[in-house]
């Protein structure tokens, strides 16, 4: 994806690792909506791509714009221009977590009301491939998981 050509509402085809394809749609970067579609051959219909529900919004990293390919741009939907709301959890004291949007909102949160969001992060092209196809395939993705909130300290002292 050539970055010259980066601007919201831009409709992404993604390859995956089986040869397979999945999609996503630029909102403010660095948040890429993915869509609940999944397909063996590139499908370039703009219209029937959007149609799909979201699965997941991640924030990437500026690399993937040299690797995933635009197909196309649509303005963006009501639901893909507010803001993108994640949480962030010290990692030292799990009871200690924030709940941040891509405005620059940030409040104090319990771990349960961190349920359902996604951790504050930049994903690699890699990663996001990776837990599309995981995602598709009905496994559970090691990325996703690692990231899910933490409801107690990891590291216990014996």
């Amino acid at each position: 994806m050539s970055r010259e050509k980066y601007s919201p509402g831009a409709v992404l085809r993604i390859q995956l690792a089986d040869g397979s394809f999945g999609y996503g749609r630029l909102r403010e970067f660095p948040f890429v909506a993915f869509y609940d579609f999944h397909t063996k051959e590139r499908v370039s219909d703009l219209n029937e791509i959007t149609s799909k529900s979201i699965l997941f919004t991640l924030a990437v990293h500026e690399s993937v714009q040299d690797t995933w390919e635009i197909i196309g741009e649509m303005p963006l939907e009501e639901s893909l221009k507010q803001p993108v709301v994640q949480f962030m959890q010290d990692v030292i004291d799990y009871r200690k977590c924030w709940i941040v949007d891509s405005k620059g909102n940030k409040r104090q949160a319990r771990p349960e009301e961190c349920l359902g969001l996604e951790r504050a992060a930049i994903w690699q092209a890699q990663h996001v491939e990776r837990r599309l196809l995981d995602t598709f395939m009905g496994r559970p993705n090691r990325s996703e998981e690692g990231a899910k909130v933490r409801f107690n300290n990891m590291h216990r002292d014996s």
